[in-house]
């Protein structure tokens, strides 16, 4: 299979089912930046050395591609008579409860939050905050859209939660290498 096709020299992208939009179009930035969610998510697995971690953010990348297909699918195309998903699995309450056990296991040892933190914590720890706020851009980014094309409300629901995961595992990650994470205090 050829890297390069040149269809898209014109600006222009194939959604699944054909239809050709515009490489800006709001859909393509949204799939768009749960591709880069997960190479940040990438970049974590590569740095951090605890596998637990690991195979949890392994799962969210599964996910995320997942999501990516489901955004690169014009929602008239996504389901077949029988209910099922013609890209393959759709993200539900399921995944979203995973995220919510991995947090809670995590917030256990994790001490209290009193206030801001200023992201950082070592380089584990600092990439994963890059990642939460490149996912927090990618919800804003998905919103916008499903204000003008259908987008299934579990899918919203994962990435708000992902968010939450991701912070929290920043945190984790600062604990778990004996860096103390830095307050945001601010000065009166």
């Amino acid at each position: 299979m050829k890297i390069y096709t040149k269809q898209g020299d014109k600006g222009q992208t194939s959604l699944y089912g054909g239809l050709k939009v515009s490489k800006a179009d709001l859909r393509i930035e949204a799939y768009g930046t749960i591709d880069e969610i997960n190479s940040v998510i990438g970049c974590i697995v590569s740095e951090n050395t605890i596998e637990k971690y690991n195979q949890q953010l392994i799962e969210i990348q599964n996910n995320l591609f997942c999501i990516g297909a489901e955004l690169a699918t014009p929602s008239d195309k996504l389901e077949t008579q029988n209910g099922k998903s013609r890209i393959g699995k759709l993200i539900t309450e399921n995944e979203t409860h995973s995220l919510e056990n991995y947090i809670d296991e995590q917030q256990k040892n994790l001490p209290q939050l009193t206030h801001f933190i200023l992201p950082g914590g070592g380089k584990s720890s600092a990439i994963t905050h890059l990642s939460r706020t490149v996912c927090r851009r990618a919800e804003r980014i998905i919103v916008r859209f499903s204000e003008i094309e259908t987008v299934r409300p579990e899918t919203i629901q994962y990435i708000n939660r992902l968010s939450d995961y991701l912070f929290t595992l920043a945190r984790t990650f600062a604990k778990e290498n004996g860096i103390e994470e830095t307050k945001w205090i601010p000065e009166k």
